[in-house]
């Protein structure tokens, strides 16, 4: 696959678990505003961002098409455990634009800013530890 191809579906699938994500949130978010809320809506968002991230990368950005439980637990915990580092990327962006501008649009500004810088290390991350014998530029 041609670095521009790859840069493409991947920016591409980075949009649709963004938009999975900030769905996700959103939805938790109508249930209410407290703190805890927005800690739940942040991990409920991120677990289907994650997934959803996860399948797209697996087959259309490394070329990975190993099956069956072992191969999928082994690659997808590993991917998590690389999302973890960019979690906290995320998160801390945005957590900080909720608290400076106390708004839902500055949270989703952060939440966006954070998802970008976060997807630019995990595609690093993922390409040298998870799918190490991928076709991914």
């Amino acid at each position: 696959m041609s670095r521009a191809s790859l840069v493409f579906r991947y920016s591409v699938f980075a949009v649709i678990a963004t938009l999975a994500n900030l769905g996700a949130q959103r939805l938790v978010l109508m249930l209410g505003e407290t703190r805890a809320w927005f800690a739940l809506a942040m991990i409920t968002g991120t677990a289907l961002g994650l997934a959803v991230k996860y399948a797209l990368d697996k087959r259309w950005i490394f070329a990975d098409m190993s099956t069956g439980l072992r191969a999928h637990s082994r690659k997808f915990s590993l991917y998590s455990a690389m999302g973890l580092i960019t979690t906290a990327i995320f998160w801390a962006s945005e957590t900080l634009f909720w608290v400076i501008g106390q708004t839902h649009s500055a949270r989703e500004i952060g939440a966006v800013l954070g998802l970008a810088v976060g997807y630019l290390v995990k595609y690093q991350l993922d390409r040298r530890f998870v799918f190490t014998t991928s076709e991914a530029m």
